[in-house]
């Protein structure tokens, strides 16, 4: 292994793209370079693909990293970073690639700049195997800026499977240092709402049928109101049909669910299952989805002071997140609690 270099195994526990995502987080943040070996060796075909590969060369651009073996492909890399700089950045992610996969590793990075980011970037704003890119403005942005900070965000296209080519403008302000947060009553549900939506040659009544089969669902939980539309040419001009779910409560936490229509499936299946997902983040009682958890703890850990944070059920990507920041970050270390359906989430975060 090169001299001061921390060398991260990609095969363990989620084995996918995310440890790749944590690990250049927390090295651009930090200034710690690192080796990531064994890249994606979980999935059925292993090393960096174009998403990961643009995600890997805007964080370099970013903090003007020195960067080793990042190819098409690859199973290793070496990446060296320095001061993170403000300015505008551009990623075109040729295929359908998520667009959301690359702001979960660019928006903690862009919030340590030396002056405010531009991101702009294309790919997939609507793809399957990612979270879609309204969930991370409608729900994971709120969580965010619990800890003190955001991002503004523009829509120009849309981009769906398997063409992709969205567009969306990303600008983010850095921060002093994150705030540590309280997040352990979720209190009662108060609002339920959403968007149900179909682009190109899909019908708008698909739009419909996915929210009422959704909205039959969650009804016994409060008052739903899901906008069905049919999105502009100009903004989704190929063929795609999905909707996104949303639920906040008294205590002003926010939750969210999605769902995406894919081959061979029936349209009335895709609203249920998005119900259903957050049917058992209700049931659960944690104060966030099981998506924003796993990004929830990259804040954690950089906050300055104790976070603590209820959860459901501990996901592999969120154990995964947690091992990847403490093996670059030793000063920081996380504790969970059991209680009955949940977990808490107890970390200091290194403040910086």
């Amino acid at each position: 292994m090169s001299k001061g270099l921390i060398e991260i195994d990609g095969s363990l526990l989620e084995g996918g793209g995310q440890i790749l995502r944590i690990a250049l987080t927390i090295s651009a943040i930090k200034k710690i370079p690192i080796r990531v070996v064994k890249i994606r060796a979980g999935r059925g075909k292993p090393g960096l693909m174009e998403q990961h590969l643009k995600g890997i060369e805007l964080v370099r651009d970013m903090c003007d990293a020195k960067l080793n073996g990042a190819q098409l492909g690859s199973t290793e890399i070496e990446f060296w970073p320095n001061k993170i700089r403000g300015g505008t950045y551009t990623s075109k992610i040729k295929t359908a690639g998520s667009i959301t996969l690359l702001l979960q590793v660019a928006v903690p990075v862009a919030l340590f700049a030396d002056s405010a980011v531009l991101l702009n970037l294309t790919g997939g704003t609507n793809t399957e195997m990612a979270p879609q890119v309204d969930y991370y403005t409608e729900v994971f942005r709120p969580n965010m800026e619990k800890f003190g900070a955001t991002f503004d965000f523009e829509l120009k296209k849309r981009g769906y499977f398997p063409k992709g080519g969205g567009e969306v403008k990303v600008t983010i302000d850095p921060v002093p240092h994150l705030n540590p947060v309280t997040l352990t009553d979720r209190g009662k549900i108060t609002d339920i709402y959403g968007w149900s939506y179909t682009s190109g040659s899909v019908p708008i009544r698909l739009a419909y049928l996915l929210a009422e089969n959704a909205e039959r669902l969650l009804k016994e939980y409060g008052h739903v109101a899901i906008q069905k539309y049919k999105e502009d040419p100009k903004v989704g001009f190929d063929n795609s049909s999905g909707i996104i779910l949303v639920a906040e409560t008294d205590n002003h936490c926010v939750l969210g669910s999605s769902g995406l229509f894919r081959k061979n499936a029936k349209v009335e299946e895709i609203g249920e299952e998005a119900a259903k997902k957050l049917i058992d983040t209700f049931k659960e009682g944690g104060c966030v989805d099981e998506h924003t958890q796993d990004q929830i703890v990259i804040l954690m850990a950089l906050a300055k002071g104790e976070s603590k944070v209820r959860i459901g059920s501990v996901t592999l990507h969120t154990k995964t997140a947690i091992f990847v920041i403490e093996l670059l970050l030793p000063q920081v270390k996380f504790e969970i609690i059991s209680e009955g359906t949940t977990n808490i989430i107890k970390c200091r975060g290194c403040g910086t």
